[in-house]
């Protein structure tokens, strides 16, 4: 608990959420993963491979149930400040616009600070991680059903029924197949690690987001051990460096880089669990 901030908090649900995820148990999931959001906002970094988890192993109906429970969540622990201030609540909460502290940069302390706080430097951030995010859910995360466009067109395609209409669309039912373990976490570690890499910036604490992933994303690599265990006391030395430097935070972006490469060129699992390991499960 570095200076008691909320960070080991927000990410201690986020893990109990994300092991309700591997036993496919959605609603509970959700549930948990909004309180997470409610603690800490990084946890967001979470929403896209959670939503592509939620295409590719709900129904259409219990989407909407399970992100019902989640905002429910989220009104009932914001509604005192909802009643009072809600403006200024939801404003301040996802204050985006919110300028950091150059000086406790540890991965962009390279650049210069009048560059770190401006908004063009922010927004660029900004596109990559949602280009990044595009092109890891398309070519890698959605490979074996064809490309993200595909899966979401073949799962509304499953949902929708001839003779539509919108009770129908929402109650119906397809058969879907059980995500692997090792497919819910890849997704979830690796979306979150891409939201890392493109950070407008990282202070100490903010190691806790994804420390605990990264030997679970480096064996996901092709890179040799020794290589992986380079890359690992790599990242733990420049976290270790106080304050940081330009040569520190360099040396943190060129193996947060390396990694996202191996995690690009490296094997894409199966995504579902076959028929035979299902029945032993």
């Amino acid at each position: 608990m570095l200076r008691l901030f909320n960070d080991c908090f927000a990410m201690t649900l986020l893990h109990a959420a994300l092991a309700f995820l591997l036993y496919e148990k959605w609603h509970l999931a959700l549930i948990i993963f909004s309180g997470a959001v409610s603690i800490k906002m990084n946890v967001l970094l979470y929403v896209p491979s959670l939503f592509l988890l939620m295409i590719k192993g709900m129904t259409i109906r219990g989407i909407l149930s399970a992100l019902s429970g989640a905002a429910f969540v989220q009104i009932l622990l914001g509604f005192p400040f909802l009643l009072s201030y809600p403006v200024a609540y939801i404003s301040r909460a996802f204050n985006l616009g919110r300028v950091f502290i150059h000086f406790w940069s540890v991965n962009f302390k390279f650049v210069p600070e009048e560059v770190f706080v401006s908004k063009p430097f922010a927004s660029a951030l900004l596109a990559l991680h949602l280009m990044l995010l595009m092109l890891f859910a398309h070519y890698r995360w959605s490979k074996y059903e064809g490309g993200i466009f595909r899966l979401v067109h073949s799962r509304l395609h499953d949902s929708i029924p001839k003779h539509f209409s919108i009770c129908q669309f929402i109650s119906s039912e397809s058969r879907l197949k059980v995500l692997s373990k090792e497919h819910i976490t890849t997704v979830m570690f690796v979306g979150n690690f891409i939201g890392i890499v493109c950070a407008r910036s990282l202070h100490y604490q903010f190691y806790s987001w994804y420390f605990f992933s990264l030997p679970f994303m480096l064996w996901k690599t092709p890179f040799p051990t020794p290589i992986r265990l380079l890359l690992f006391f790599g990242v733990e030395f420049c976290w270790n460096v106080y304050p940081s430097n330009l040569c520190s935070s360099l040396l943190l972006l060129f193996i947060h880089l390396c990694i996202l490469w191996g995690l690009w060129i490296g094997r894409s699992e199966y995504p579902y669990v076959e028929p035979s390991q299902q029945k032993e499960q």
